[in-house]
């Protein structure tokens, strides 16, 4: 009698897929498929919770976040829960992704959110969009990437951020005398986190926090950046 194999879990999941978009020179076509997947009811996505990440909402509250009717924008959205977050502290939200599977979601899961979800590439977003947030949301997108492209979505990232605004960046840390491992996610080194002062921002605090249930790393960093003006 022939034993099935069992199923792949998410983490083997998303192995795979990244393993074929790294070999095809692609280090973000693994997005796409994977939400398509997540669609259909074939695969998961790990980082999903359902829920805003703690450290985003910790950080608002922290801070008396108010919008305002300020213009926020969310950097790989997702499924959409950071971005609903945000609009409910009051700001005018655009959130955007390289997949158009997740954007798809994020709006059946929202349905008459007032949030505009986009189809966007982080590495190349629309001109349009330059020093145009006064809130830039980074929660988890460049641990995703290899480096390259990381480099260049930290500095399109910071080119977001409009005079006087804020950007938030929350992503798994490591030590530099830690490897980052074979596939994602590849936890962040305080020099990639410094590097978002490179678009002209001002570091105003990075936090190295502990986070016991996301081992073996187990500390996340929690930065928060502005630009003069």
């Amino acid at each position: 009698m022939t034993q099935e194999r069992p199923e792949p879990g998410p983490a083997e999941q998303v192995g795979r897929l990244v393993a074929q978009a790294l070999a095809a020179g692609d280090p973000t076509g693994w997005f796409e498929p994977l939400y398509a997947a997540a669609a259909e009811g074939s695969a998961v996505v790990p980082w999903d919770r359902g829920s805003p990440h703690w450290l985003l909402t910790g950080w608002a509250e922290t801070t008396g976040l108010n919008g305002g009717g300020a213009r926020a924008i969310v950097v790989g959205c997702g499924l959409g829960t950071d971005a609903e977050y945000i609009a409910g502290r009051g700001f005018d939200v655009v959130a955007f992704d390289i997949s158009a599977s997740a954007v798809r979601a994020a709006r059946e899961r929202f349905p008459g959110s007032a949030v505009d979800y986009q189809v966007a590439d982080v590495l190349n977003p629309p001109a349009g969009w330059r020093e145009a947030f006064g809130l830039v949301v980074e929660s988890q997108t460049i641990q995703a990437l290899p480096d390259p492209p990381r480099g260049e979505a930290i500095a399109r990232t910071g080119e977001l951020v409009a005079p006087g605004g804020t950007l938030v960046v929350i992503t798994l840390a490591r030590g530099d005398d830690e490897e980052p491992g074979q596939w994602p996610p590849w936890p962040v080194t305080r020099a990639e986190v410094d590097a978002f002062a490179g678009a002209g921002l001002v570091p105003v605090r990075i936090e190295s926090v502990a986070d016991d249930g996301q081992p073996p790393w187990g500390r996340r960093w929690l930065a928060e950046f502005r630009r003069p003006g």
